[in-house]
């Protein structure tokens, strides 16, 4: 009788243990993200979105460009994949606390977040390298784009 209860009383605590991460994902928007078709590094990038608890879904888009261009993401800024959320674009291997920080601060005038290229080490590129230093940019409707934060 003592070991159940035991067992009853683990199994509750890690009940509510769950609860918080499960009403965090809820707040998170679902995020929609478009690839070159077949890039499977692109997939490495989802697989932190989803263990950080969003919900996210991936399509190939066999014209990249022209969705970058819509999006007023500067060319020269292009990876090799763009996510939708909340209104907001995240071009390339953003860490994933970096897109959690923008969406809850929404900073004024802002379009999306850029990591221009495939950064080794950056998420969804670990290979196990030395890992290469990069710059998260924000781009803003009416300004150049700005440094957001450094990895």
């Amino acid at each position: 009788m003592n070991r159940r209860a035991t067992l009853l009383s683990f199994i509750a605590s890690a009940s509510t243990l769950m609860v918080p991460q499960a009403g965090r994902a809820a707040s998170f928007p679902p995020v929609a993200v478009y690839r070159n078709p077949g890039c499977g590094c692109c997939e490495g990038w989802v697989k932190h979105m989803i263990a950080a608890g969003f919900k996210v879904t991936i399509e190939d888009d066999p014209d990249l460009n022209a969705r970058r261009a819509s999006l007023k993401i500067p060319a020269d800024l292009a990876s090799c994949h763009i996510a939708l959320a909340d209104g907001y674009a995240f071009e390339g291997h953003i860490p994933v606390e970096e897109v959690v920080k923008f969406l809850k601060e929404r900073p004024a005038g802002a379009i999306a977040l850029v990591v221009p290229g495939m950064p080794m080490e950056s998420p969804g590129m670990e290979m196990g390298g030395s890992r290469e230093a990069y710059d998260v940019l924000m781009i803003s409707a009416n300004a150049a784009p700005a440094v957001y934060a450094s990895h």
